[in-house]
Formats: structure tokens, C-alpha cells, sequence
């Protein structure tokens, strides 16, 4: 049976920027996506850049927070994202996030985000839990 999304990231910030779903797909692995709008364009009618971290960061994030048991307060350290195709109006975003290491107090997460079969960004980031 396939995992169902479910809506995320429809308060705050993300909320503003349309919202993205989620699902979790093993203990250490998880996918989110959204789908581009006219609002996520830049002028030259491409995905902006800074929606690609958004999402990134929002879909990591909540991967992260859903592997400390959905319980902590957690904050972005880093997140290095490398640009590397790009994406268009209506393009499903699809994103994968896999847990890499976690301590008492860090989580490293690797992702990458595709349109179909197309990587169009890589990430690293680094989470700080807040609350024990």
C-alpha cells in the first residue's frame, strides 16, 4: 500500500508561499513536494531560487522533526543547496530527505528535489534540537 501525502506546511511562512505535502517513508527517509505557481517564478519565468531553499529547508526541516518523534523544537544550522536544473510553472516539485546522523543535540540530513525524473537541487543542512 503507498504511503498517502498529507498536507504540511500551510501555517507561517510556507503557508504563505502555498503550502507543501508530506509523507514518511522509513525512519530515516521521507519525501514532501508542492507544485510551482505563478507566485514562485522569477522574471526570466523560472522557479526562484529562493522558493527551491524554502521548500528544501521546509520539507527537511519537517523530516528532521519527524525523526526526533515529532515532539522538539528544532532550528536550521546550515543548508547548503546546490542549484542544478531548472523548473517551470506547474512542475510537481518532489523532494527526498534522508536522516544521515543524529547526536544529542545536531541532525544531518541529505535531500535532493525533482521534477519527474529530473534532479533540479541537491542539499545538506544541519539541524539544532532546541528542547531535549
Amino acid at each position: 500500500m503507498e504511503i498517502q501525502f498529507e498536507e504540511a506546511g500551510h501555517i507561517g511562512y510556507m503557508g504563505h508561499n502555498g503550502g507543501f505535502q508530506f509523507r514518511q517513508i522509513s525512519d530515516s527517509e521521507y519525501e514532501y513536494r508542492a507544485t510551482t505557481q505563478d507566485f514562485h517564478l522569477n522574471s526570466g519565468g523560472i522557479t526562484h531560487g529562493g522558493f527551491i531553499m524554502t521548500l528544501m529547508d521546509s520539507g527537511l526541516g519537517t523530516s528532521v522533526y519527524h525523526s526526533l518523534g515529532g515532539d522538539k523544537k528544532i532550528a536550521t544550522i546550515s543548508l547548503d543547496v546546490k542549484f542544478v536544473a531548472p523548473s517551470h510553472k506547474g512542475d510537481t516539485l518532489i523532494g527526498s530527505a534522508k536522516i544521515i546522523k543524529k547526536t544529542r543535540s545536531m541532525v544531518f540530513v541529505r535531500g535532493e528535489l525533482h521534477v519527474e525524473d529530473n534532479v533540479i537541487a541537491t542539499a545538506d543542512g544541519i539541524w539544532k534540537i532546541l528542547t531535549p
